[in-house]
């Protein structure tokens, strides 16, 4: 559980940053976005899922962190 609460904590610290520093970049991500079709943001969706995980994955690997 406090892996799960540390992995939320850290996306809102990232979202913020973002969203604090470079706000137009935010907006013109978003309007990238709706030009994209539907299956094309499913798949930059399973991309950000498959790198995410393979991301969390090879941190405890590195960090020889137990599955608790």
């Amino acid at each position: 559980m406090a892996w799960a609460l540390l992995a939320l904590g850290l996306v809102l610290v990232a979202e913020g940053l973002l969203w604090v520093l470079a706000p137009r970049m935010v907006e013109d991500l978003l309007a990238a976005l709706r030009a994209l079709s539907l299956e094309e943001r499913r798949l930059a969706g399973l991309a950000a899922l498959a790198l995410g995980l393979a991301l969390v994955w090879g941190a405890r690997l590195l960090l020889g962190a137990s599955p608790s």
